[in-house]
């Protein structure tokens, strides 16, 4: 006949469950800490990329301006001499 061997083990049920409750916690706070981690990051980069165009339209509007403003001085009739006005004694 085949003995019955008892498995002895060194934790109680009561401690596999603690342990595995704890490790699902701790699993759970990791995967919740990994998708902030990714949402923080994926919003930080939209924002640089925003960041990065606004730049551009504003770098190029002002060369524009520089641009109408230069024209606008070189066409422009220039200024009338002011004569001196003579003082009274």
């Amino acid at each position: 006949m085949l003995a019955k061997e008892t498995i002895i083990s060194d934790s109680t049920p009561r401690q596999k469950d603690a342990q595995r409750t704890a490790n699902g916690v701790f699993a759970a706070w990791e995967k919740r800490t990994a998708l902030v981690k990714q949402q923080a990051n994926a919003h930080s980069d939209a924002s640089d990329a925003k960041t990065i165009r606004l730049k551009a339209l504003r770098l190029e509007k002002e060369a524009q301006d520089a641009e109408a403003a230069r024209l606008k001085a070189e066409n422009a009739p220039p200024a009338p001499v002011k004569k001196r006005a003579k003082r009274k004694l």
